[in-house]
């Protein structure tokens, strides 16, 4: 019973790990172009929604451990 439990958990094991080499490509510098086109961005403006972010983040005081000086209200 143990050596069928361990040989499943063995191949369930390589398995995810064949998977998960696949997925590591090297990314050649004429493909970077390609990556770092404006159309796969996934915001419209990426710009405004890190602002958001960061006013969220210290309105819900999720933010903190930063040497700032802020209560989590969004005032400082």
């Amino acid at each position: 019973m143990k050596a069928k439990i361990f040989s499943l958990l063995g191949l369930l094991f390589f398995s995810g790990l064949a998977i998960g080499l696949q997925s590591c490509a090297t990314v050649q510098p004429w493909q970077r172009g390609d990556l770092a086109d404006p159309i796969m961005i996934f915001d419209e403006n990426p710009i405004d929604s890190g602002i958001n972010e960061h006013y969220l983040d210290y309105r819900e005081g999720s933010v903190g451990g930063t040497g700032a000086q802020s209560g989590g209200c969004g005032c400082g």
